[in-house]
């Protein structure tokens, strides 16, 4: 019996943060790099948002063998540990990454993807600095005597004149 294997699909992914940007560029760029128009998932939206349509409908798409393309790594995502997430989706897919203008970022070869795994790591410790960094500003803020959270809805005299208002109601 021979087995077949389904052929590579070049997927490639444009995002542009604004909508006085044009995706252009880069899709000039992913069909030069052999992506076909017709799959190439393009958006509007800020790599800071979570909820990306076009990139989570890519994700959910990916099959074997298929290699995403994308033109830079700040066109998928805005932060190391973000970064390392998407791609950990599209590996587990047992799809393959790869940017146009970092070639070290591509999980075909071996040292792409010991590049990638070094990327993971800093990831990690990105996320436990930001976590660290906060805790500390929260602790002097707090030793300062500064308030956390949400302002008070109403001053202390104008919830002091609520309660008087209310008594006063009661009781006539």
């Amino acid at each position: 019996m021979v087995e077949t294997h389904p052929e590579k699909r070049l997927i490639g992914y444009a995002r542009v943060s604004t909508y006085g940007q044009t995706l252009d560029s880069q899709l000039e760029q992913l069909r030069k790099a052999g992506c076909s128009s017709r799959i190439i998932y393009r958006e509007k939206a800020t790599g800071a948002r979570a909820d990306r349509r076009e990139l989570n409908r890519m994700l959910g798409k990916l099959g074997p063998g298929d290699v995403v393309t994308v033109t830079r790594i700040d066109r998928l995502a805005r932060s190391t540990f973000d970064l390392f997430g998407i791609i950990r989706r599209i590996v587990d897919a047992q799809a393959q990454f790869r940017s146009l203008a970092e070639p070290w970022a591509d999980t075909g070869p071996s040292t792409g993807r010991l590049m990638l795994a070094v990327l993971g790591g800093l990831a990690d410790v990105e996320r436990d600095l930001i976590r660290t960094r906060t805790a500390e500003g929260r602790s002097r803020a707090k030793a300062q005597g500064k308030h956390m959270g949400r302002p008070p809805s109403l001053h202390a005299v104008t919830e002091e004149r609520g309660h008087q208002a209310t008594r006063a109601w009661r009781y006539a």
